[in-house]
């Protein structure tokens, strides 16, 4: 199973992704650097503490969201906006973003969330929530339905694309070069959803890497502490004992970071990336939900005083990142660099 094939689990519904062969990790050019890229999971408004609604569209947060680019801009960091169907069917939210991507760097790609995107013809539960478990023809349908409508929105077709709560199938890469996909971007290193029937990432690498006809870069996830090298399945062991990985983190043996602000402090998402660009990472994928710009929308930044801090956490990463020598990588870059010609 080192060969990238999934292992779909039918009673669990998602998929086991083994650990990529070598011939498939990509191999950056010396050119690229150390790079960085900030993916932005662009959607609706609604209550993450609630179950799923098809009717539960807002987007009023878009209007918040232009000075949060513009710091960035302001660092040289392009963003890509990972857009889902009820975003690119709001007039303003799609002027809003023509405007941003105008900085000639950012660029808009796709997320799909099947309970908000055309055709509806599933039950709208949790375990429907993952594109992969409903039927190949719905997946296809609702992906050209969302395709088509950036395409039309934005003159150009996107390449990157992000299932929404990661929930990729083994179906996926090919769906995706049919479309004109370049690059997927839906695993998220060292995680596991197979209790809620989505997918099993544990052995993911952060590395990007060859996944049939597109390129997979995972949303990177880096184990810290001094027990580090037990990574994802220390992690996972932990977690059998009642406050295990709590535990573990507070006595800096082992915490498990993403890189985002949401939910992941300062100072350990520093070591993360000092680890991280230690142990050779080319390429570091960082990712937030475009809602958290305005304080309200997510369980991240709740108050105006979460939202200080959600932006304090983007100007200490970028400096570290700036001191590291770690510059940040548009999608056309990751492109040419990785996928090479269409």
């Amino acid at each position: 199973m080192g060969n990238g094939a999934p292992d779909r689990d039918a009673r669990r519904g998602g998929y086991r992704v083994p650990a990529p062969g070598p011939d498939s990790l990509v191999r950056w050019p010396d050119t690229f650097g150390t790079r960085f890229t900030v993916f932005v999971d662009t959607e609706e408004e609604f209550d993450w503490s609630a179950p799923l609604r098809a009717d539960a569209d807002g987007t009023s947060h878009m209007a918040a969201l232009p000075p949060v680019h513009a710091r960035f801009a302001a660092a040289g960091v392009p963003l890509t906006y990972l857009v889902d169907y009820p975003v690119v069917s709001s007039p303003s939210a799609v002027e809003i973003l023509r405007a941003l991507i105008a900085d000639g760097r950012s660029a808009v790609g796709t997320q799909l969330h099947p309970w908000v995107n055309p055709p509806f013809e599933e039950e709208v539960t949790g375990f429907n929530s993952f594109t992969a478990n409903l039927p190949l023809e719905l997946q296809r349908a609702k992906l050209v339905a969302l395709t088509e409508r950036l395409t039309q929105a934005f003159g150009k077709r996107p390449l990157v694309y992000r299932a929404g709560r990661y929930g990729i199938g083994p179906e996926t890469p090919a769906l995706l070069a049919e479309l004109g996909y370049r690059i997927d971007s839906s695993m998220r290193s060292g995680y596991c959803y197979a209790d809620e029937g989505g997918p099993d990432f544990v052995a993911v690498p952060n590395h990007a890497f060859r996944l049939g006809p597109v390129v997979e870069i995972p949303f990177t996830t880096v184990f810290t502490g001094r027990m580090r090298s037990g990574g994802a399945g220390l992690h996972r062991r932990l977690g059998r004992f009642p406050r295990g990985i709590g535990i573990a983190a507070r006595l800096g043996l082992l915490s498990r970071v993403s890189l985002t602000p949401e939910d992941m402090p300062l100072h350990e998402a520093k070591e993360a990336i000092r680890v991280a660009v230690g142990e050779g990472l080319r390429l570091l994928n960082f990712a937030f939900h475009s809602p958290s710009v305005e304080p309200g929308h997510t369980p991240y930044v709740r108050t105006a005083a979460d939202l200080a801090a959600f932006l304090h956490w983007w100007d200490a990463v970028l400096a570290l990142l700036d001191q590291l020598g770690v510059r940040a990588a548009s999608v056309d870059e990751i492109v040419a660099a990785a996928c090479g010609p269409a």
